[in-house]
């Protein structure tokens, strides 16, 4: 179905004079790594709640909001009176409702059934979403047409994880790439056009990582994070460069994305702990710096995260651990540096969203409270705070609710959701 207005063309005239570093266009950003790159955003938020520049109904779902071309995607699921997954489309200034595609999904042998978990990634006019149970659609992002549609849980018999397919898509070149963890096909490269299988790589468990790209030895290397291993590919052939086993001790509970900076190649998961990697400068290979984790859930070393995923700054990496202790680490060694128990309240799988814009480090924690901080080996200072979302409980039944989905910054406003409602908010420093 769609629907396009005046005031819908009119909010895409605008958006067309907007660079593409303003916008949000994959999960964590322009470049997947937690940065939004703009200036002339606030230095402090309102007190209390944060206006809204306008809220849109939807239903439930993880997925994070992406944006891009002047619009805005989600995805969602209805489970009554058919079970239905969802991809939206809104105006980004107005929140107008430009178009919907749904398609039913029963959802099968997957705990925590809200709805989608990955985020649309936008690229060339086209729009790439994956489902819970593995549908990947490719649309025209102006209209929502479908260009093609792949049943992937049927075609690459994905051994499905318990919490479903998770990882979001990205793009790379003209391919977009998968982990699903199917036999012999773990990853999974399409054309970008045609939906035509490229390559297919790895024999591993699907974890629920979202894969990122890195340049090592002058050659740009997929960073994938399995639910057996740490790898390094070639994004266009898939070939296989350096290998490195993290097998899990209880279960596969890789949700964080690989956190990079420099040569150095963190991950970190709620029952594993913490490990540490080198890229080799001089050749396609890496080695392992260090490894920690501590005996249980509650009594842990270095850093065990579940949904968050960490910053390297400089020489410190700085994450939530397991019950929401927020945590500020020696990269070299893993030694904890201090920990802050007032940016997340504790609780177990407790989480908050770290985006870096310039020396500020924006973060959205599960109760829906908006920060400006600094995060330094000092310690963290939060510079300002407001609620900007309401928790809500379908993502997760306890605590009164959560707030676990990755928002979006582009466009000098932050865009966030929940399990009923999508919301924007103007974060530019004329917007006070």
């Amino acid at each position: 179905m769609t629907s396009q207005t005046t005031m819908a063309g009119l909010a895409l005239a605008l958006a067309a004079t907007m660079t593409t570093a303003a916008e949000w266009s994959q999960w964590r950003g322009p470049a997947g790594d937690g940065v939004w790159p703009e200036e002339g955003v606030i230095s402090e938020l309102p007190e209390g709640t944060i206006p809204l520049r306008w809220r849109a109904t939807i239903s439930s779902g993880y997925s994070g909001p992406t944006v891009a071309d002047g619009r805005v995607f989600v995805m969602d699921r209805v489970a009554k009176p058919q079970q239905i997954e969802r991809i939206h489309c809104f105006a980004w200034q107005t929140g107008e409702r430009m178009w919907s595609h749904e398609y039913e999904r029963e959802y099968r042998n997957v705990d925590f059934i809200a709805g989608p978990r990955a985020c649309v990634a936008v690229s060339d006019g086209l729009a790439y979403a994956l489902g819970t149970m593995g549908d990947l659609h490719c649309l025209d992002a102006r209209s929502g047409r479908v260009i093609w549609r792949r049943d992937l849980l049927e075609e690459y018999q994905i051994r499905m994880p318990i919490w479903g397919i998770a990882a979001s898509p990205v793009v790379v070149g003209d391919l977009v790439i998968v982990q699903i963890g199917g036999v012999s096909a773990c990853l999974v490269a399409f054309d970008l056009r045609t939906g035509e299988e490229r390559w297919k790589a790895l024999d591993d468990q699907a974890s629920y990582s979202t894969p990122v790209l890195v340049e090592q030895d002058g050659k740009q290397i997929l960073v994938c994070w399995t639910g057996d291993h740490v790898v390094g590919l070639d994004p266009a052939t898939g070939h296989m460069h350096w290998k490195h086993p993290h097998p899990p001790k209880q279960m596969v509970i890789s949700i964080a994305s690989p956190a990079i900076e420099g040569d150095r190649l963190f991950v970190t998961s709620f029952f594993d702990g913490s490990l540490m990697l080198r890229l080799l400068p001089d050749r396609l290979d890496v080695e392992e710096l260090w490894r920690r984790s501590g005996p249980s859930e509650l009594e842990t070393d270095a850093l065990h995260s579940t949904i968050t995923t960490p910053l390297i700054i400089d020489d410190h990496i700085y994450g939530v651990d397991s019950y929401g202790e927020f945590r500020a680490l020696d990269a070299a060694t893993g030694d904890r540096v201090w920990a802050n128990l007032e940016i997340v309240p504790r609780a177990r799988w407790a989480t908050a969203h770290l985006v870096r814009n310039g020396d500020r480090v924006w973060i959205l924690n599960e109760r829906g409270e908006l920060m400006i901080t600094s995060l330094t080996p000092q310690g963290a200072v939060v510079h300002s705070a407001a609620h900007l979302i309401d928790p809500t409980r379908d993502q997760l039944n306890q605590r009164d609710g959560v707030v676990w989905s990755h928002p979006a910054f582009a466009y000098g406003h932050v865009f966030a959701r929940n399990d009923e409602e999508l919301v924007c908010a103007d974060l530019s420093s004329g917007s006070q």
